[in-house]
């Protein structure tokens, strides 16, 4: 840098000299040889440096194996990009939901082979474990929604068997799904009906059409798979319309091929013979998302209620419309009425009037409401107005506090009396029969009546099966050992006291014991040091249920599922009525009325019929005995009382029973 006087910076001049070197130069020295001397000198100084004076050259770095890499980086990033799009448009995010499963499936797996021990590597205790594997299956279930959530409603149901950490996880399963978009529901019925929109289907308008009816946008209930709609048609019938969430048909097929891969994974690595069950399982699900065999089921159901005089007054069956139903669409009867688990609305007194019942009781068409059509169908337009009519009011009175006026023991009567009759009399068994799928209305005379819905799961025992089931019942109730111990060896099952005890959800009494009295043996503070051996032993009651795969009856795992969703209704009324004692008594009836057995069979079963009557009587004790202790604060009812000794039966086997089926 120049400064003012012509001086230079001693930086720059420093700088300067590393190209400019001084060298001494000759006072006598003319001016142009100064020039000349200066010039090569700054010549020098940009001469190119000779190539021995650069030493060894250096090969050029090749990033060929980089750039490779890169590529198959982008490759793969645009592959999981575009899948991604494809699974998530054309295979409602089938494959992600798959994937899910499998990752979360092997995780669970490889905890439960490492840590399942007595001092588990990663956990404090096999609580821990238990504790995060089902949190980790709970939230796969919820966030896959569909099938999933049906599966898990299915463990829910069956969580008293369960470890307490899946019980109180599982409570929640029964928490509505979230519905789909009016879009959604009117896209499924398009697809159905070749193109026609909901108002050319159902005839309604939502345009101020006085000649036509009118639907709620908003679904009034979704569960798992479907949701349902209210209507009313143009000619004045108020109808239920279940539509299937779009993305089921879609998933279905995937969800049930990545069900049936774990479950054979599970079966080899674990040792628990699952696996044979699938098949049936899977096809029973695959019939629940199939709406023309749920109306199919609804109205067979209906006929077996109408041919039988102990039940046609206190059943109803709701009228399924076939010209408005499809695979994925069903309209149905709309029900009015109280649902099983408002036990007040049920009991609280009557304020309808004299000889009159509840709104639509045994098929009566329903009053229309007072607000003309097209003011309904105007505030039909905005999603989720609700304009179904309100028709408590009349019979809860101006205060509210009224109800149907009805006694619980008769409804429960009424309920074990239909599932009984379906199990022993038509081998034909609804299977989730849960307090949200039965309603109750009061009849005219006073009555109580029972409506059944949602008729997507069924089974269909044979006469030979539905036979033995009668006669394996009226065993348990008599203690008949051999005939027990012959019904079960048929059907391939190694331990009948276990069996027997798992179908009356309680200690079965009329056993030899060995089982449970080999475990007694172990001591309290033993038996919890010992959790993973208790455990064990669970695992083992399971493969001697079991036993023979091949022999064993698939029916009973709906069955049991019906049995233990009733025991459950019964107890959260208050176990009004002897469960056990009904169901018995409908068994041997059965074997009577068998029309498949000659003449001399049947009347051989008749007599012993009378003679299980006076048997009975010991029952009936029993449940006053509890009714009586109830009354006194003692105890719970005969149901709870009853769980209270299975739970400590299980416990000699290892379980850890737990009663919050419905809670959640």
């Amino acid at each position: 840098m120049v400064f003012a006087g012509g001086r230079i910076c001693a930086h720059c001049s420093h700088n300067l000299s590393r190209f400019f070197p001084r060298r001494p130069i000759s006072l006598s020295s003319t001016p142009w040889q100064r020039r000349a001397f200066s010039q090569a000198q700054f010549r020098a100084a940009f001469t190119p440096p000779t190539p021995e004076s650069l030493g060894k050259a250096v090969p050029a770095k090749d990033f060929k194996r980089t750039r490779k890499w890169l590529r198959r980086l982008a490759y793969l990033s645009l592959f999981g990009a575009a899948a991604y799009v494809i699974d998530r448009r054309y295979y409602a995010s089938s494959l992600a939901r798959c994937s899910r499963t499998f990752s979360l499936g092997l995780i669970v797996a490889l905890d439960y082979k490492i840590n399942f021990r007595e001092d588990p590597w990663f956990a404090q205790d096999i609580g821990e474990v238990h504790a995060r594997s089902a949190t980790k299956l709970f939230h796969l279930l919820r966030t896959n929604g569909g099938l999933y959530l049906k599966i898990g409603q299915a463990i829910a149901m069956q969580s008293a068997i369960l470890p307490p950490e899946f019980q109180k996880m599982f409570q929640k399963m029964f928490d509505d799904a979230p519905q789909n978009s009016w879009e959604d529901a009117r896209q499924v019925i398009m697809e159905d009906f070749g193109g026609r929109t909901p108002e050319e289907v159902f005839g309604i308008s939502f345009d101020g059409d006085p000649d036509a009816g009118v639907m709620e946008k908003k679904a009034r209930a979704s569960a798992s798979v479907a949701q349902v709609h209210w209507a009313r048609l143009k000619d004045g019938r108020e109808v239920a319309i279940k539509i299937q969430k779009r993305e089921i048909a879609q998933q279905v097929g995937w969800d049930l091929w990545a069900f049936k891969v774990v479950t054979r994974i599970y079966t080899w690595w674990f040792d628990i013979p699952l696996y044979t069950l699938v098949p049936y399982i899977t096809e029973r699900l695959l019939l629940e998302c199939d709406f023309q065999n749920e109306a199919d089921n609804s109205r067979r159901m209906a006929g077996f209620v109408r041919g039988e005089p102990r039940l046609r007054d206190r059943v109803y069956i709701p009228k399924v419309y076939d010209d408005l139903t499809t695979k994925r669409v069903m309209t149905a009867e709309w029900i009015e009425g109280v649902r099983l688990w408002d036990k007040d609305a049920i009991t609280k007194p009557w304020k309808g009037g004299w000889r009159t019942g509840s709104p639509g009781s045994h098929g009566a068409p329903l009053d229309a409401a007072p607000t003309p059509v097209t003011t309904l169908q105007e505030k039909a337009r905005v999603w989720d107005q609700e304009i179904k009519p309100d028709r408590t009011t009349w019979w809860k009175g101006e205060d509210g506090k009224g109800g149907l006026g009805l006694n619980l023991k008769e409804v429960m009567t009424t309920m074990v009396d239909l599932f009984s009759a379906q199990m022993f009399l038509w081998g034909y068994v609804h299977c989730d029969p849960h307090p949200g799928n039965i309603f109750v209305r009061r009849l005219p005379n006073g009555r109580s009546e029972l409506v059944l819905i949602d008729h997507g799961l069924y089974i269909n025992m044979s006469p030979s099966f539905r036979h033995q089931y009668s006669l394996f019942w009226k065993s348990l109730m008599t203690f008949d050992n051999k005939t027990l111990k012959e019904v079960v060896s048929d059907w391939g099952i190694n331990n009948p006291e276990i069996f027997a005890s798992a179908t009356l959800m309680r200690p079965y009494e009329g056993g030899d014991h060995t089982v449970s009295n080999r475990i007694k043996g172990i001591s309290e503070k033993e038996r919890k040091k010992r959790q993973y051996e208790m455990q064990q032993a669970m695992r083992k009651g399971i493969k001697e249920i079991l036993g023979d795969e091949k022999k064993w009856p698939q029916e009973l795992i709906f069955i049991g599922r019906n049995m233990r969703i009733v025991q459950g209704n019964n107890q959260y009324l208050g176990s009004p009525v002897n469960r056990i004692k009904i169901t018995g008594n409908w068994a041997s009836r059965a074997l009577a009325e068998d029309q498949n057995l000659s003449f001399a069979e049947r009347w051989k079963y008749f007599g012993s019929h009378l003679i299980f009557k006076l048997v009975l009587l010991g029952s009936d004790l029993v449940f006053w005995y509890s009714k009586l202790r109830q009354a006194f604060g003692r105890g719970k009812g005969m149901d709870d009382d009853m769980e209270q000794q299975m739970r400590k039966m299980a416990k000699d086997y290892g379980i850890e029973m737990n009663h919050s089926v419905f809670e959640g």
